[in-house]
């Protein structure tokens, strides 16, 4: 089985228990405007462009079958409606400055090169963490990864947006050691606003997963632009209840602004990076929940 990865990140502190080797996989059914992989929110490869390191040389509109490369006063310009992604530039591109965001891989190939770390699971309490996107876009690829990891007995943690048929999860139950499960908000409206899909199914899975017995670790972005008070506790009286291990609170960065920049596109979030006291009293209203809460 055969599937689309974006990267593999080594020595993982923040992506579950432990050292872990965190793989992204492409595609994702939500578009958070604070997304720090807008690069693998498509299904199909990206193509990046990092202007810093253009030479000028035109190699890539020589090679784009499209025309999609040209060069002005103003610079190396992209047209991306035109762009195919075929790769062709990038191949040729001697300065690096063209890169495609995406491979082709066996779930065998991948797993043999994740085995690599195994030292790091072992010493550490860690694992293995697939993530995205959100990897229950390729269930096939996922699945056979997670049985070859069962096998050797390496545990998974799986990131996901809970968009999906809840059949979809209970296929995959019986293989995944932990499921890091994202709510971004609680209101429907401001769901739809800031990432583009209602939240109902959201919302509906989670109590599911936890009947099942899975474990769970939520994480919770912190967006200064969409997290007023009202909103946090509207969040934290749907999870104070529910019996997940842990609740995260994610403080808000800026460190993906670049990509949006190299993949051609515009980043919209304008708030400012919440301080330690804005993060403090966003804990605040998660007191009484029956998991443990981190600011992360």
């Amino acid at each position: 089985m055969n599937g689309f990865v974006s990267k593999v990140q080594r020595f993982s502190l923040d992506d579950g228990p432990g050292i872990r080797t965190t793989v992204f996989l492409r595609g994702c059914n939500l578009k958070c405007k604070w997304c720090h992989n807008p690069e693998c929110i498509p299904n199909a490869p990206v193509l990046l462009y990092h202007d810093t390191l253009c030479i000028g040389c035109g190699a890539c509109m020589a090679a784009c079958p499209v025309g999609a490369h040209s060069f002005t006063e103003e610079g190396h310009r992209i047209d991306r409606a035109r762009c195919i992604r075929c790769g062709k530039c990038a191949e040729v591109c001697p300065a690096k400055a063209l890169e495609m965001n995406a491979y082709e891989t066996s779930a065998a190939a991948l797993f043999s090169e994740l085995l690599r770390d195994r030292n790091f699971y072992e010493t550490s309490g860690g694992g293995i963490t697939i993530s995205g996107g959100d990897p229950m876009l390729q269930l096939p690829f996922l699945r056979e990864l997670l049985m070859l990891a069962r096998i050797a007995g390496i545990p998974v943690a799986v990131d996901t947006a809970g968009l999906q048929d809840f059949a979809r999860y209970e296929s995959i139950l019986p293989y995944v050691n932990l499921f890091l499960y994202d709510i971004k908000m609680a209101t429907p409206e401001l769901h739809r606003e800031a990432v583009g899909t209602d939240n109902a199914l959201i919302l509906e899975n989670l109590p599911k997963l936890l009947a099942r017995g899975a474990r769970v670790w939520v994480r919770v972005p912190m967006i200064p632009q969409y997290h007023t008070d009202e909103e946090i506790q509207k969040i934290a009286e749907y999870l104070k209840p529910l019996p997940v291990e842990r609740i995260e609170l994610l403080h808000y960065h800026r460190y993906g602004i670049g990509k949006y920049a190299d993949i051609g596109q515009n980043y919209e979030i304008t708030c400012d990076e919440p301080d330690a006291a804005w993060m403090a009293n966003a804990a605040k209203y998660f007191e009484g929940a029956k998991a443990e809460v981190f600011v992360k």
